[in-house]
């Protein structure tokens, strides 16, 4: 008898998938373009705006060949997230929990963890403080509550959360152009080849630093696993087929499907249109998601390079951004520093803004998915919005600064996190998906590569920070 591609999936713990036609991909490549912006956007945050710039600041140039290879890595394994996710409607996660129904709960439990604590938003109030004055705390309360409200009020959230991030990375890019122009000196440009001629791992700035540059380079962590969310939103391949969050205030729900995902026979019309969406989706996140954010951390750092190398004291936090600021508005002048500070703080907003969304919707998706089937996944979504807002806003009154223990997991989790998800892809797509559309050779070596490369990472970084940790428990 032969098997159906239907008959590959585990039904254990989850339903079985429903057997469709793959939908053919759009002719035109602009169509598809979105998923990686998104992605690009999101991550312009910690890594391009505070630390890589620190590290320039602090050693010169020479750790930039690290954010190629952050960067890469997390193209090949959001190529993995994407190919499940277009083949068949479903996320990675649930995927994952079709193995261990627990497996998504794991993931979304993991990056709650690491989220809770505002820091994108009190970073882009501080930065307005920069500019206005006034009080950083009651201004990330209301940055938290305009989130809140802009995730429940937009009919679809995905097409909000896309204009906003391709507005965010339009004028992150039209900075750079200006920084270009007028603020990195060609000293930086003679030292940029260094990062290849003469690479280091400055180990003396810590392994944390060094781990949280690696995994945050572009996105990182739990932000690597929505690109199944937000190509599904975009109607990717077997998406098309799931219905979309959309706002309970103004949006209009679809009817759920009864199976959990979808499936496309391996016949030759499916394949030639499973190529043809494979070969889009692989480009898009190459002139998105890879060359914004290489460009963008290569181009900051030379600015911080330009700016305050050698300056003593500077922090590897927001404060940072000040001293930077600063130092750009005597080089350049007051109206280059001013934009400085307001592209940071506009920017990180934009941050946190799809961090919220990230955060709430692999959650929503996993409850959905896994425990709640009779409730829907909007309100679920709009529910863990409003509680990662309110969690935020109590946090921030409470008066708390951010503890040693939320900065060695923000080292830690996301880290552990894309080794444990590394291994996982490697098995789910190598034993579920058909033989024809399994990831080939060089990609499985890839998948290894990342396997080794946060596995070792986490490992030495938890060995390093763990005196640390248990001091702070103590």
């Amino acid at each position: 008898m032969t098997q159906s591609a239907a008959d590959r999936f585990p039904t254990k713990h989850l339903p079985g998938v429903a057997v469709r036609e793959l939908p053919a991909a759009p002719r035109s490549p602009w169509s598809v373009i979105g998923p990686g912006v998104i992605a690009a956007g999101v991550g312009l945050a910690s890594g391009e705006f505070i630390l890589f710039p620190y590290i320039a600041s602090q050693v010169g140039l020479v750790f930039l060949w690290a954010a190629a290879v952050g960067i890469v890595t997390q193209w090949f394994l959001n190529m993995e997230i994407e190919r499940y996710t277009l083949a068949t409607g479903e996320t990675a996660l649930t995927g994952f929990s079709r193995f261990w129904r627990h497996w998504g709960l794991v993931f979304a439990i993991m990056v709650y963890f690491a989220n809770l604590w505002p820091g994108w938003a009190s970073s882009s109030a501080t930065m307005v403080t920069y500019l206005f004055g006034g009080d950083a705390t009651w201004i990330a309360i209301g940055m938290l509550l305009v989130i809140g409200a802009t995730l429940t009020l937009a009919p679809v959230v995905y097409t909000a959360l896309e204009r906003i991030e391709f507005v965010k990375v339009g004028l992150v890019l039209v900075f750079i152009v200006v920084a270009v122009i007028f603020a990195i000196s060609a000293e930086a440009w003679g030292d940029l080849p260094s990062t290849v001629t003469a690479p280091e791992f400055p180990t003396e700035l810590g392994f944390a630093l060094m781990l949280s540059a690696l995994v945050f380079a572009g996105a990182g962590g739990g932000q690597n696993l929505v690109q199944s969310n937000w190509i599904r939103d975009k109607g990717y391949g077997m998406g098309k087929y799931v219905p979309r969050l959309v706002s309970p205030v103004t949006g209009r729900e679809e009817a759920a499907p009864d199976s959990a995902g979808f499936v496309f026979e391996p016949t030759e019309e499916n394949l030639t249109r499973w190529h043809r969406w494979w070969r889009l989706a692989n480009r898009e996140q190459l002139i998105t998601f890879v060359l914004i954010s290489f460009v963008t951390i290569v181009l900051t750092s030379l600015l911080a390079y330009s700016t305050v190398y050698g300056v003593p004291g500077l922090a590897n936090s927001v404060s940072f951004l000040q001293v930077e600021g600063e130092r750009l508005k005597e080089l350049v002048g007051p109206w280059f520093g001013t934009l400085f500070w307001a592209v940071g703080a506009l920017s990180l907003f934009a941050a946190a803004l799809g961090i919220v969304d990230y955060t709430s919707r692999l959650a929503a998706d996993v409850l959905k998915t896994a425990y709640l089937r009779r409730f829907s996944e909007s309100r679920i979504y709009f529910a863990l919005v409003w509680g990662l807002v309110g969690i935020g806003c109590v946090v921030l009154l409470a008066g708390f600064d951010q503890p040693l223990i939320l900065l060695v997991i923000s080292a830690c989790v996301g880290g552990l996190m894309m080794f444990l998800y590394s291994i996982l892809l490697l098995v789910l797509n190598r034993r579920v998906l058909p033989v024809q559309i399994r990831p080939r050779s060089y990609r499985v070596v890839a998948l290894v590569w990342s396997v080794l490369l946060f596995g070792v990472f986490s490992v030495l970084t938890v060995w390093q920070q763990g005196d640390r940790l248990l001091d702070w428990l103590r």
